[in-house]
């Protein structure tokens, strides 16, 4: 028996669509053949004509055609002024439609850090949200209250874009009927659990506070560079980007993409800080014992970390 999938998207750039098409072991169409996924709906890769497609939406909406999976990429564009006419399909609100898949779906799945927490487009006149979280703030576009059929509230898998290998465990969890531990933010923890700082090869560069103030070297880039590492989780230095690499392990700091407040209003490449210590700091860790251990950890750096300049 297949497990049938609808995937809408609303206000964001598609990138979550080429991730997903990046996946490699499985690739997409082994994914889908051993989950046994009839895809009802992609925008990008349903070749449905419109007429073809409206019959699809009302025969769900008339409980005709079963929906198992809602997958919902980019934020819900609720503007202007709560009509939702800066995103609609056929002259109708978009949201309007999303909200009714949703109360179909036996599972409902945000693809990225626009459908999860709101994105780009917040606090503007598109007045974008998450399809249960605004940012930090539980509820969003469908509610507390709301639980798809399954019983569970939406899914969430932050990034920018969502990791293809996190979108198609998540797919092989629920399928399964297997156990699907989320953190607060609804985040699976098989992928949430851990800070993007650990795993990353720049590690002990910030155990020593050995810092970079420019680009090209190996040191730390959290304390001058902006690097949010240390403060979000995410799956990037633990699965990495094509089994390959990552942000921090190629010289660029990470940008925080999985963080409810992404895309943040200040610079990405420079740190905020007071007298060279950040204002943001890993999470149960106290201004005064931080300025004091990375004190004596730059005092006590091996040579060997200070002559890191190319490899000198």
């Amino acid at each position: 028996m297949s497990t049938t999938l609808y995937w809408i998207q609303g206000g964001g750039c598609g990138g979550d669509t080429w991730s997903f098409l990046n996946a490699e072991s499985p690739d997409l169409t082994e994914l889908f053949d051993t989950l046994s996924i009839e895809l009802l709906w992609h925008p990008s890769l349903s070749a449905l004509d419109s007429k073809s497609k409206a019959q699809l939406d009302r025969r769900i909406l008339s409980d005709k055609q079963p929906l198992d999976i809602l997958c919902v990429e980019g934020s819900v564009l609720q503007g202007p002024s709560g009509s939702g006419l800066a995103d609609t399909l056929h002259g109708k609100p978009k949201k309007d439609l999303i909200s009714v898949l949703a109360s179909k779906a036996q599972h409902v799945i945000a693809v990225g850090t626009c459908a999860s927490y709101g994105g780009f487009g917040t606090d503007q006149e598109t007045e974008a949200t998450g399809m249960q979280f605004h940012k930090h703030s539980f509820g969003g576009f469908l509610g507390k209250k709301y639980r798809s059929k399954s019983g569970l509230p939406v899914i969430n898998l932050p990034g920018c874009p969502c990791h293809n290998d996190v979108l198609a465990g998540t797919l092989s969890i629920v399928i399964n009927d297997m156990p699907l531990e989320l953190n607060k933010n609804h985040c699976p923890l098989d992928w949430y659990r851990i800070m993007v700082h650990q795993g990353c090869t720049r590690n002990e560069y910030h155990e020593y506070r050995v810092e970079e103030k420019q680009f090209g070297e190996k040191g730390c880039l959290f304390f001058y560079m902006g690097c949010q590492g240390p403060l979000v989780t995410g799956p990037c230095n633990k699965i990495l980007w094509n089994r390959r690499s990552s942000k921090t392990r190629v010289g660029v700091p990470c940008f925080g993409c999985t963080h409810p407040d992404f895309p943040q209003q200040y610079p990405f490449f420079k740190t905020r800080n007071i007298e060279g210590i950040p204002i943001e700091l890993p999470a149960g860790v106290s201004r005064a014992h931080y300025m004091a251990y990375k004190g004596m950890a730059a005092a006590a750096a091996p040579k060997r970390l200070i002559k890191r300049k190319s490899g000198i």
